[in-house]
């Protein structure tokens, strides 16, 4: 005897499938943008990108700033993400920051990173713009945790946490004004760099590291 096919599971088959158009509908956008710039891109632009009319865009998002809000919330959560594995984490502060600074490299050089940095939030409405402020000010506040723990365990050396948690940023941000997808160092290895320069900056020295030099 054939068994009945669940509505249920065809109901949530299709929910899934949705959310694949969806997110490459936001995925088109975030290329769009990066490619022509948010204020040269038209929803024509990004529906003749996916093979398909601009009305079907209309049944996942509302409009183009809705776009540009879901590229900035997904980049940001990739950074978010981050930040809640270090606060996890059993491992030292300046090890979590670590963590964090990889992720949000990682993040930065996606097809996100562009919208994260170079797109305005002005471009939204207060609300979305709210929204994405409170993302950023959460994540800055974990990176600030991060180097104050690290302080107080003393993995970091020296530092004050609020600019610290603002030198990282502003370094990494920048990362945005110059990464391409052809650049000889993958994502990865740019985040590796990152860590190796700027977070290894803060580990303490110690004695064999100023044995030898003139006071």
């Amino acid at each position: 005897m054939t068994k009945p096919t669940s509505p249920w599971k065809v109901a949530a088959e299709r929910e899934r499938q949705r959310e694949l158009k969806r997110d490459a509908v936001i995925l088109a956008a975030a290329r769009a943008f990066r490619e022509r710039g948010y204020h040269n891109t038209s929803l024509d632009d990004i529906a003749a990108v996916l093979h398909v009319t601009k009305p079907t865009l209309y049944y996942y998002v509302s409009n183009k700033e809705q776009m540009l809000f879901e590229c900035f919330r997904e980049g940001l959560g990739r950074i978010a993400a981050a930040c809640v594995e270090a606060r996890d984490a059993k491992a030292s502060g300046r090890d979590r920051l670590v963590g964090v600074v990889r992720g949000y490299a990682e993040a930065i050089t996606s097809d996100f990173g562009w919208c994260m940095v170079r797109a305005e939030d002005q471009d939204l409405s207060p609300g979305m713009s709210a929204r994405i402020k409170a993302l950023k000010s959460e994540i800055d506040q974990d990176i600030r945790r991060l180097v104050r723990e690290g302080l107080a365990d003393g993995s970091i050396a020296t530092g004050d946490p609020k600019m610290l948690a603002f030198a990282i940023a502003g370094a990494l941000n920048w990362i945005a004004h110059w990464y391409r997808d052809d650049a000889s160092l993958p994502s990865s290895a740019i985040a590796d760099r990152f860590v190796e320069f700027f977070i290894n900056g803060l580990a303490p020295r110690t004695d064999g590291a100023t044995a030898g030099k003139s006071p």
